[in-house]
């Protein structure tokens, strides 16, 4: 299993994907928001969605999983 991990600390605004969809390299899978600014999380692998790991509203430390694929 791949694991997509979050660049930066901040809070999840927006969850883009469900479990079982089918990702593309570069297709933006969460929107984070700090301080004020909302910030696209792209997928780096292309594959399918195994688990989504945080929710919307979800507060996310930098490294932190936010979902894996098969």
């Amino acid at each position: 299993m791949k694991n997509l991990k979050s660049t930066m600390a901040g809070t999840v605004f927006t969850v883009n994907v469900v479990v079982g969809e089918e990702v593309v390299v570069g297709q933006v899978v969460f929107v984070l928001e700090s301080m004020k600014m909302e910030i696209p999380v792209e997928a780096e692998v292309a594959g399918k969605v195994a688990t989504i790991i945080v929710g919307e509203g979800d507060f996310v430390n930098e490294g932190d999983v936010l979902l894996t694929f098969e």
